[in-house]
Order: structure tokens, then C-alpha cells, then sequence
């Protein structure tokens, strides 16, 4: 096992999440080291009957997304379900869920119930919209985060909105609760307080937006789809089909990756170009023309060599087993049944992680 794997070792983390934020979370902390009871209701968690199952007919997404952790069955609404569930929360370090703000105060475990009794726990909540606020109340999902933060509108192509994959506002919010909470712990280590953890899956697009808030803020201007750099705008960052039916990707922001593209195109005369004013339809048309004209193959052999932020785009199952993730070594087949797993993506003192531990029921 390597140090990354027992960084958290010792924690105790119990798990009240379910679907993908939270569970993410979660997902991360074991990975750390972390010691995560998830606790279920009876019927068991509602991810157990999602997605497709394996050849031995095990819940796919459940498997992957509570890999590492332990599950026990508890109904909260009974009185030893309660009993139980508090003897868990007295012994951990972090309890974390997922409920609407009033589901644990009406069960009678509130954070500051939890807290009183465990003074150094920390309590996180993820919810769709915090627990104040005109939408506190309101359920949601990633697509209504992402538009509620005005993040969707600045995205699509042709004229019309796109979803965005995978879930980003899920993802982040099991993002930011993980790196919060882990900051809580070592802030625990200095002052010996617990803390109460607010996070709102709305909120959590918003710092992602940095630079549109900062553009807003000193001009009044809202990104507008197709029309900034980022977003299609440009023609030196966007995305193009070739002759054969393939799509390519270019981002070649910085002049010299730009040069560089535009030198391996055989088209020397479009590196002045780069500064033409947003949308850039012109130089789009003529770099798709460009595109259109070439197979993916011949593309290959002119980009890949000029170094000019060019890649082709391929799908997930070509991904997984390309030279670059094999290298990397941190996407593995699952120890139990066929899935893949994305392990915590990140080496430490040159190791990569462990194989991640089938989840056991209690």
C-alpha cells in the first residue's frame, strides 16, 4: 500500500450520502486512508438499483462508487436505528450527508445535536441549494446547478445549449467537501474544535468561473455562447471534424502552439490571424475547411509531431487503454467483477495508489 493510501489512516468517516457527490467524497477519503461506514436504509441504497450489472449481476455503479467502504443497514426513523446511528457518529470524525437541510434536524440528529455530543466532529452537509436561501427546500439535479450559476447558458454549439459530461457540479460539490473536510481535520489538530460544513452544489460552480466573475464584474458582460475563447469563439481553440468522420481538438491558446499549428498545416500566412477579433468566424470556416479536407490519419502525422496542443478525441473505451493511461497506471480494472476504476489520481513520493478494495456489507 502506498503513503497515499494511509494519509488519512485512523479516520473515521461516516457515510449518510448517496448518488454521486457525496459518495465521491467518500470514494476519495477511502482511498486516503479513511475508515468510511456507509449506513443505508433497510431497503439498501437507492444506486443499487441503477446503471447495468456484470456478469454476475452485481450493481455496477453502486460497486464502483463504494469501493473501499463498509455498508450497515440502518432506519433512521426508529428509535434503535437512532441509537445506533449515534454510537457511530460519538466514535467518528466526520459525519457526512446528503439530505435536503431538514431531514437530520426532524430525525433528531441535527449537526449541532451530533456536535454537542462529539465536540470534535465534523459535520458535513451537501445539498442541492445550501441550507438558507429561496431554494433550500428545492430538490435538484447537475443540470439545474449548472444553470442556476449561469454556467449552462455560456455552452453549446449551433445556437443551442449543450449538457455537460461527466456531472460537474456533482463532482465539484464531492470535491469541495473533500477538501474542506480534510482542512477541517488538520484545523482540528491545532485548535481541538470540530466544525459544521455547509456546502451547496449550486454554489460550487461559481469559483470556477473566475475569470467570466472577473470579466462581469469590471464590464457587465456575461459570457455568450460560441463567442468567447473558450467556449468555440476561437478558432484556435475549438473542436473540428475531419474528412473521414473523425473529431479533432485544438487548443492552441499560447502564439507559439499557434505558429506551430499553423506551420504543420502548410498554412504559414493564418499565424497573424490569431488576433482576430472573438467569434473568429472567418478563420474557423477556413481551419474546418482545412480539417475537412484531411483524414484523421493524415492529421496525426502532421500535429502530432509539431507538439501544437492537437489531439484527437477518442472515446472513453479507446481512453482507458491508450499508452498515456496505461502509463499512468491509475485506471485499473476493479478487484471484484469487469469495471474500471479511475483510482485517486495522484502519485506520492513516485508511488501510485493501491487497488481499491471491494465494498463489504455488514
Amino acid at each position: 500500500m502506498s503513503r497515499l493510501n494511509r494519509m488519512l489512516a485512523g479516520v473515521r468517516v461516516v457515510d449518510l450520502t448517496s448518488y454521486l457527490p457525496g459518495p465521491l467524497a467518500t470514494l476519495l477519503l477511502a482511498d486516503l486512508g479513511a475508515e468510511v461506514t456507509k449506513v443505508e436504509p433497510p431497503a439498501g441504497d437507492a444506486v443499487r438499483t441503477l446503471g447495468p450489472r456484470d456478469a454476475a449481476g452485481r450493481p455496477v455503479y453502486y460497486d464502483a462508487i463504494s469501493a473501499g467502504k463498509r455498508s450497515i443497514a440502518l432506519d433512521l426513523k426508529t428509535a434503535d436505528g437512532r441509537d445506533a446511528f449515534l454510537a457511530l457518529a460519538d466514535a467518528a470524525d466526520v459525519v457526512i450527508e446528503s439530505f435536503r437541510p431538514d431531514v437530520m434536524p426532524r430525525l433528531g440528529l441535527a449537526s449541532a445535536t451530533l456536535r454537542q455530543r462529539n465536540p470534535r466532529l465534523i459535520y458535513v452537509s451537501l445539498s442541492g441549494y445550501g441550507r438558507d436561501g429561496p431554494y433550500a427546500d428545492e430538490p435538484g439535479h447537475d443540470v439545474n446547478y449548472l444553470a442556476r450559476a449561469g454556467a449552462l447558458a455560456a455552452n453549446g454549439a449551433g445556437g443551442r445549449p449543450a449538457l455537460i459530461q461527466p456531472q460537474i457540479a456533482d463532482c465539484l460539490g464531492g470535491l469541495f467537501g473533500l477538501t474542506t473536510l480534510v482542512a477541517a481535520l488538520f484545523a482540528r489538530e491545532r485548535d481541538g474544535r470540530g466544525a459544521d460544513i455547509d456546502i451547496a452544489l449550486a454554489d460550487v460552480v461559481m469559483p470556477l468561473q473566475v475569470f467570466a466573475l472577473a470579466e462581469l464584474g469590471a464590464t457587465g458582460r456575461s459570457p455568450q455562447r460560441e463567442r468567447e475563447l473558450l467556449n468555440g469563439g476561437a478558432a484556435y481553440y475549438r473542436i473540428y471534424a475531419t474528412s473521414d468522420g473523425a473529431e479533432v481538438t485544438l487548443g492552441a491558446i499560447e502564439p507559439r502552439f499557434w505558429a506551430a499549428f499553423c506551420n504543420a498545416a502548410g498554412h504559414p500566412a493564418w499565424i497573424a490571424r490569431q488576433a482576430e477579433p472573438l467569434p473568429q468566424a472567418a478563420l474557423i470556416a477556413d481551419v474546418a475547411r482545412f480539417f475537412g479536407a484531411h483524414t484523421l490519419a493524415e492529421c496525426r502525422a502532421r500535429f502530432e509531431p509539431a507538439q501544437c496542443c492537437w489531439t484527437d478525441m477518442p472515446t472513453l473505451a479507446d481512453a482507458v487503454t491508450s499508452d498515456y493511461v496505461r502509463s499512468r497506471d491509475l485506471v485499473r480494472r476493479a478487484a471484484r467483477g469487469d469495471a474500471w476504476h479511475a483510482l485517486y489520481p495522484a502519485r506520492v513520493d513516485g508511488e501510485p495508489p493501491a487497488d481499491r478494495t471491494p465494498h463489504a456489507d455488514d
